[in-house]
Order: structure tokens, then C-alpha cells, then sequence
């Protein structure tokens, strides 16, 4: 991938990101495809390494705890306080930073 695609494939990850209530996700939370992005991560960054298979980098971020599936503990204090959150799909998973 040449520089230019780089910067495309980040411009379109970017422009697919965008915030939304946290109930309305329950359902990938459910099926298990509901994947959190620590605050201190750079959301459509980590977006575009699933987009592009980076899995020592997405392996990294997994053993610092800044990613993994969304936890039950998660979900239930999102729901509760009715949170928007940022979230972005790379298929098969959605990517929740809130």
C-alpha cells in the first residue's frame, strides 16, 4: 500500500466514526463483536490497523489492557448512565471508545 492509499483508508475510517448511544449497540455487544478502545487511544488509528490485519500491534494493545471486548462491567455502566460513545465497524467488529 502506497502512502496515498494509506491516506485514503484513513480519511474513509475516519469519516465512518462517529458517536451514538451506547443501547443502541447492545446487540454487537451481545453477539460478542463489541471491541473497547481505551480513552487514551487514537480510535480511527486502531480502526485502520484492524482494517489492514495488523495483529502485532492490536495483539500489543490487548496485553497493555487498552483493548479487548467490551466487558459486562462496561456495558452495564454505559447503559446506566446512557452514554454516547464513539464507535466505528470493521467488519466483523465495532469499535467503542467512550
Amino acid at each position: 500500500m502506497n502512502h496515498a492509499e494509506i491516506d485514503l483508508t484513513r480519511e474513509k475510517v475516519n469519516l465512518e466514526t462517529s458517536q451514538i448511544a451506547w443501547k443502541e449497540l447492545q446487540r454487537f455487544f451481545a453477539n460478542g463483536t463489541a471491541v473497547y478502545v481505551a480513552p487514551d487511544l487514537d480510535l480511527v488509528e486502531v480502526a485502520y490497523q484492524f482494517s489492514i490485519d495488523n495483529k502485532p500491534q492490536v495483539e500489543q494493545w490487548m496485553q497493555n489492557g487498552q483493548l479487548g471486548l467490551v466487558s459486562d462491567q462496561q456495558a452495564i455502566s454505559w447503559l446506566e448512565a446512557d452514554a454516547q460513545v464513539w464507535a466505528v465497524v470493521v467488519k466483523p467488529w465495532i469499535l467503542v471508545q467512550g
